[in-house]
């Protein structure tokens, strides 16, 4: 189990102190792309990536059926998405510093099996105020995984491949939505939303032991404590950075338009002129699979580019994609989609990757920030969103979308302009 090896880990700390002999205290090794441990933390990710998104997003094309069964508004509808994410949000200011002290491996497997045991609780719910509270339950368990696996790679990984493999844990982020989304949208059509939120549950317990089996534990990790006055001089440290802040911003801003797209689009296409069916609109999440190449492709691109430069890039791709919704053409609203999905996965790749390139102590902390304000994005504008459906139609959905990024824009550019990106 983790916890031995980060206890060993500490004791060699202190051990330093009194044996400065280089013998008794080799060098640590980060593990490189060569390594036959890299293959093993790579699927590790992926998996835990996938179980994630699927578990948070696979409500997202059957909405319209929630809408249908309980009688209420697609805003309402909504709050399935945007309590989870909004309790993910909140868990994560308090699961980062709980493995900064305890440790890494251990908390992600806790809370993704618990993820996937409320998923099964939500299956069965009969009231809307039930299936609210499981799904609650299921964003608060997921902060246990989404804020230390970033931190897990920025400490296990070396400096030079943690750009690649916070891009493949983020493509199965992206695979993992896709599947999600996918199961429920044809399940649904053909049996019914329960029938398929129990097969996710139980694929997501499955993930869960393969992940605890597969993933090497910690070896960079020290702890630190939990004391109130130590979070507190770390989190003044982090907005001290000059750079940390607005990447927490920039996280609050992709996260908001992706997620308010998907939220509404099925509610767009479903209707006229289109009338596409429940199984249709779960087939479109097939897009997710342009975010499993552009986030893997940004880690050689930052090399070449920069940081900053990426970023800009990946958040115009995101802006370029809504506008093109706006077109009646399906063919069109679906291109866009995609170069919607596309951008967003790699600038949440490059964004998530210079957090713990950034931070200088408390990864686990920053990392939590980050992801605080990215899943608060997708609980506000994601809710927010709905509003704008309901007085302006797709048109009003768009141009709210268009205008979170465009701040996005800005930021990226302040952060490239000011001398952060790096």
């Amino acid at each position: 189990m983790e916890h031995s090896s980060d206890s060993f880990t500490s004791e060699q700390t202190k051990g330093r102190k009194t044996n400065s002999s280089p013998q008794s205290q080799p060098k640590k090794h980060y593990i490189q792309r060569d390594d036959a441990l890299y293959l093993r933390v790579t699927l590790s990710f992926f998996t835990v990536g996938f179980a994630t998104f699927a578990l948070l997003y696979f409500v997202q094309p059957i909405l319209p059926l929630l809408s249908a069964d309980f009688n209420i508004s697609p805003a309402t509808a909504s709050l399935s998405l945007s309590l989870s994410t909004g309790l993910m949000a909140l868990g994560l200011l308090i699961t980062g510093p709980i493995s900064d002290a305890i440790g890494r491996k251990n908390v992600m497997v806790i809370a993704l099996t618990c993820a996937a045991l409320f998923t099964l609780l939500s299956a069965v719910m009969q009231s809307w105020q039930g299936i609210l509270v499981a799904r609650a339950l299921v964003g608060l368990s997921l902060s246990g995984v989404a804020a230390v696996a970033m931190t897990y790679l920025s400490e296990e990984i070396h400096p030079s491949y943690v750009a690649l493999s916070m891009g493949l844990y983020i493509s199965g982020n992206s695979i993992g939505g896709m599947s999600g989304r996918l199961m429920t949208g044809v399940i649904a059509d053909f049996y019914s939303w329960r029938v398929a939120v129990v097969i996710l549950g139980t694929l997501a317990l499955l993930a869960a032991i393969g992940f605890w089996r597969l993933l090497p534990s910690s070896q960079h990790f020290r702890a630190t404590s939990l004391k109130p006055k130590n979070l507190w001089v770390n989190l003044h440290l982090h907005f001290r950075d000059k750079g940390l802040p607005w990447l927490f911003v920039e996280g609050f801003v992709l996260m908001g338009g992706f997620v308010t797209m998907y939220n509404y689009i099925g509610y767009r296409l479903l209707e006229a002129p289109y009338y596409f069916s429940q199984s249709t609109v779960g087939l479109l999440s097939i897009i997710y699979l342009t975010g499993t190449y552009s986030a893997t492709k940004t880690g050689s691109l930052t090399q070449k580019y920069g940081l900053g430069s990426v970023l800009m890039a990946s958040i115009g791709m995101m802006l370029a994609g809504i506008i093109i919704t706006l077109h009646p053409n399906v063919w069109l609203v679906l291109l866009g989609m995609t170069i919607l999905t596309a951008g967003f996965f790699a600038a949440h790749s490059v964004a998530s990757s210079w957090v713990g390139r950034r931070a200088k102590r408390a990864r686990g902390q920053a990392s939590s920030l980050y992801l605080f304000s990215y899943y608060a994005g997708s609980s506000i504008a994601g809710t927010v969103g709905g509003i704008f459906w309901a007085h302006f139609g797709w048109n009003g959905v768009a141009l709210f979308i268009a205008g979170i990024l465009f701040i996005g824009i800005v930021i990226a550019y302040r952060l490239k302009s000011g001398c952060y990106d790096h």
